[in-house]
């Protein structure tokens, strides 16, 4: 399974763990609730669905076309077909948000990640959260490095454009400061108060507007 695929399969299962959804309606909250998935399509998402089914983690149920004519429209009859999560898949899930090792800090999946942190235990959440930092000091490293060697050889708008980067991925260290600080101390940035535990919690997604959104540097969309 590629990366790609490893992260919408993270993606879905943890959207179906709040409710059951057509495929429709888990296309427009991949697209509004996880900015990574904007571009992506019905041509990805279904085969996603299937392998999943095809593993046992969903089940597939008959279910209601959808109200709004356009999404009638758009995904026709599979839009009758609603995804639920099974036992095994919420137990799969469950695996994979304890998961914290490499891949977890990389731009995509960390976005990913993070969208689900209301649903991630605390000391998973802060070794994620360390190895995105440590991740990216050595990415910002690498270009004050690179920046220092090409300096002369750069015109104007070249080097404008490296410092720039530098300064989206400098501003990503700080919020990530910000983060596990408040996850040592037991704040919830969100409510400014001290976090309950929210490991089953359904609605671990930040909104869009949420001041706990994460904010990939501009180097990584690229």
């Amino acid at each position: 399974m590629s990366r790609r695929s490893g992260i919408l399969e993270f993606a879905v299962l943890g959207l179906l763990r709040e409710s059951p959804m057509h495929g429709y309606e888990l296309r427009k909250r991949l697209n509004t609730s996880l900015g990574v998935f904007r571009a992506f399509s019905y041509g990805t998402l279904y085969p996603c669905l299937k392998a999943l089914v095809a593993s046992g983690w969903l089940i597939e149920e008959p279910g209601s076309a959808p109200e709004d004519a356009r999404a009638a429209s758009l995904a026709g009859r599979r839009a009758k077909i609603v995804y639920r999560l099974t036992a095994e898949g919420k137990e799969h899930f469950e695996e994979l948000l304890a998961h914290s090792g490499p891949d977890a800090w990389e731009d995509e999946h960390f976005a990913a990640r993070f969208a689900f942190f209301g649903q991630t235990s605390r000391d998973v959440r802060m070794r994620v959260l360390e190895g995105r930092r440590s991740r990216l000091e050595e990415r910002l490293e690498k270009m004050r490095a690179s920046l220092a060697r090409t300096r002369e050889r750069l015109d104007d708008y070249t080097l404008e454009l490296q410092r720039h980067g530098m300064e989206s991925v400098e501003r990503e260290v700080r919020w990530l400061n910000e983060l596990i600080e408040s996850e040592r101390t037991g704040r919830d940035m969100r409510k400014g108060s001290a976090p309950q535990d929210t490991s089953g919690d359904a609605d671990g997604i930040p909104r869009d507007g949420d001041s706990s959104r994460p904010g990939p540097s501009d180097d990584t969309t690229k």
